[in-house]
């Protein structure tokens, strides 16, 4: 079996273990980064539309069985994500994408994208302004998990994650 197919899900399970413990201690105004959907982002940017696609549905199946949140919230919101940072797959572009700060809007978009579809079936109040849903839980939380992306830009210039 092929290494690209195994090791984002290697990677995933470190992750996820501190996407649920300590990224929650570092929240700013109930905002989160989301380190797996930057790794999404990048395999999606590496490999292809369908692949991200697939994967962003692994990913989110995995994170709604092991945090227990509402089954198939994550599993939509990260194939949604993953499927929008596919179209930036480009066979010529790619290296550029993914080593330049135009993966930061990338994971941006992905990331509000992302926090609008989970926090639609997943929240409870849907008495509020959408203006102010839309803020609170789809932008705030893109910003943070795209300045957060910097630093995959930053620590990984060259490098590939395959």
């Amino acid at each position: 079996m092929k290494t690209r197919y195994i090791f984002p899900i290697l990677l995933f399970i470190p992750l996820l273990i501190l996407q649920t413990t300590i990224i929650p201690l570092f929240a700013f105004y109930n905002a989160t980064p989301d380190l797996i959907l930057i790794l999404l982002v990048f395999y999606s940017i590496s490999y292809g539309q369908v692949y991200g696609t697939v994967l962003g549905f692994v990913f989110g199946f995995l994170f709604d069985l092991i945090t227990g949140s509402l089954l198939g919230s994550a599993m939509l919101s990260k194939t949604i994500a993953g499927f929008i940072a596919g179209y930036f797959s480009n066979e010529n572009k790619k290296d550029i994408y993914a080593g330049s700060y135009v993966f930061s809007f990338i994971v941006m978009l992905c990331a509000i994208v992302d926090s609008i579809v989970y926090s639609f079936f997943s929240t409870t109040e849907l008495q509020r302004n959408f203006l102010l849903l839309f803020f609170e839980q789809g932008f705030l939380p893109g910003l943070y998990t795209a300045i957060i992306s910097i630093s995959v830009i930053v620590f990984l210039p060259g490098r590939r994650l395959s």
